[in-house]
C-alpha cells in the first residue's frame, strides 16, 4: 500500500496522490483470496458484482477515461464492449485468473499515470460522450478518486460477506 498523500502537495501530486492510494488498496483487498472466491456471486441482485468483476471493471474504467475520454482513442475493438453488447461486458470474468485482471489493472493504472503526467489539469477531453461537454484532467482525477473508492468498499463488503476479512483504513 502506498502512503497517503502529502499534507502539503501541489494541486497534481495531490491529486495523483490520492488516486494511486485507492488504487493500490485494491490488490491488497484481493491479498490470499482462492480463485473460487475471487469469482463467487455474494450478493443475489447483483450477480456481476465480484471480486474478479470489480478489478475489471475498474481496469476499463481506467482506460476508457484516460485513453477514449482524454486522449480520444477509438475503439477499434479492443474493449470488452460492442454496441449492442452487456452494458456490464467488461465484468464478465469467470474465465480469467484474479492474478491476471490485478496485473492488468496495475498495468492501465501506469498507463493512465503516464497520460495525466502528459498534460495539464485543465486539458479537456477529446471524446465527448456526454451532454455537459468535455470534462478537464482534473475533473477525471477526481471522478477517478472517486469511483476507485466507491468500488474499495464494495470490495471490503464483499471480501468480509466471502470470508470475514475486514480491512483497516490507512493511516
Amino acid at each position: 500500500m502506498r502512503p497517503r498523500a502529502l499534507l502539503r502537495a501541489d494541486e497534481r501530486t495531490s491529486l495523483v496522490g490520492w488516486l494511486d492510494l485507492q488504487r493500490s488498496l485494491v490488490r491488497g483487498k484481493c491479498e490470499s483470496l482462492s480463485e473460487a472466491d475471487a469469482h463467487r456471486k455474494v450478493l443475489p441482485g447483483s450477480p456481476l458484482m465480484t471480486v474478479a468483476g470489480l478489478v475489471s471493471h475498474l481496469r476499463w474504467v481506467e482506460y476508457s477515461w484516460f485513453h477514449q475520454n482524454l486522449l480520444g482513442v477509438p475503439d477499434e475493438g479492443q474493449t470488452p464492449w460492442t454496441e449492442d453488447g452487456h452494458v456490464d461486458a467488461e465484468m464478465f470474468v469467470d474465465d480469467r485468473l484474479l492474478a491476471d485482471l490485478l496485473d492488468e489493472y496495475d498495468a492501465e493504472c501506469a498507463r493512465s499515470n503516464e497520460i495525466v503526467a502528459g498534460v495539464s489539469l485543465d486539458t479537456v477531453e477529446k471524446a465527448v460522450f456526454r451532454k455537459e461537454g468535455a470534462a478537464s484532467t482534473r475533473y477525471i482525477l477526481c471522478h477517478m478518486i472517486e469511483e476507485t473508492a466507491r468500488h474499495l468498499g464494495h470490495l471490503d463488503i464483499i471480501r468480509e460477506l466471502l470470508d470475514g476479512t475486514r480491512s483497516q483504513p490507512p493511516r
